[in-house]
């Protein structure tokens, strides 16, 4: 489907979290008795992407799957875990966010052309840097004559665009996409899509794909995880997850996904809403909106472990 690849991950995250300290002020904590309160965000994580593949983190508002993306970017610590981006010959490797708003990312007063240019290498003349500038936008199907323009005078999806042609300006190999697409309606959404599909085999680009959309995922997708409250519950080859999810959580999203060939058909929405992460429930997470919850998902955490199926699933109701 995608560019040949190797086997050696060009990006590793190993048992990753983050923890954050949301606890009220000193004084007022000093003044009530109360005691410090921590949130984990992203609990114990681990996957790896291959060069020219696309792995696709997917979850519910809220399970951490962003804060994943930002600790790989370099915006946030890590309170614990490990991540590592190189390519087989030691190389450092670009890397670039595509975020959810393109209009937070692009700055109002500027041309586009000055917002694409800007990661650009400095070695490039005033010329090189303007042909450059046009080739980019002709990749992402805008014309070059859109550089002299203004954001406020695109379209959402153009906005994507040009954020994704800002990318590649930088020479990055690695994008990091957080809902790119979630702000889009569905035929707009195509079209960004194809683009980064068609990128993805001409360039050879790699992609960490944030989504709360299954739908969305299984047109570019070659590795899923389902996160579920910072830690992930199922994770393996697109294909398995989507045609034979194990965990339970992974087959309620599903059924939320709409179906055209059968428009119809019964579905089971996602009842309850999410635990607060303030104060997980005990055990599995998951067990207080789970039809398979036992007695034992209430005592002890399931750890990811390979199912017959071919995915890895953290679920106690699933046998290998």
């Amino acid at each position: 489907m995608n560019a040949i690849v190797t086997e050696q991950p060009l990006l590793k995250v190993a048992n990753l979290g983050r923890t954050f300290d949301v606890s009220a002020p000193f004084l007022q904590r000093l003044a009530t008795g109360a005691p410090r309160r921590s949130v984990k965000a992203v609990d114990g994580v681990s996957f790896a992407i291959r060069p020219g593949t696309t792995f696709s983190l997917v979850g519910e508002s809220g399970c951490g799957k962003s804060t994943v993306a930002r600790l790989v970017a370099g915006l946030e610590r890590p309170t614990v875990g490990a991540v590592e981006i190189r390519k087989d010959s030691g190389e450092r490797v670009r890397l670039q966010m595509v975020f959810q708003d393109p209009v937070g990312s692009l700055n109002p007063r500027w041309r586009i052309g000055q917002s694409i240019a800007e990661p650009m290498a400095r070695k490039l003349g005033r010329i090189e840097r303007r042909k450059r500038i046009g080739e980019l936008l002709v990749t992402v199907g805008l014309a070059p004559s859109d550089a002299d323009k203004y954001p406020h005078e695109f379209s959402g999806g153009q906005r994507q665009r040009i954020s994704i042609a800002r990318a590649l300006a930088a020479e990055a190999e690695l994008l990091l996409l957080d809902e790119p697409t979630s702000a889009l309606d569905v035929s707009v959404q195509a079209q960004v899509l194809n683009l980064l599909k068609d990128l993805q085999q001409k360039l050879g680009l790699t992609y960490l794909f944030i989504s709360h959309n299954l739908s969305v995922v299984r047109f570019l997708t070659d590795r899923i995880g389902v996160m579920y409250l910072g830690r992930l519950v199922e994770e393996g080859p697109g294909e398995i997850i989507l045609e034979n999810p194990q965990h339970p959580y992974t087959r309620l999203l599903l059924e939320t996904v709409p179906d055209l060939e059968a428009p119809k058909r019964d579905r089971a929405p996602l009842g309850g809403d999410i635990p607060s992460p303030l104060n997980p429930p005990s055990g599995c997470t998951f067990h207080p909106r789970c039809p398979l919850a036992m007695d034992v998902c209430k005592k002890e955490r399931p750890e990811l472990r390979h199912s017959a199926a071919g995915a890895n699933v953290a679920c106690h109701a699933i046998q290998d």
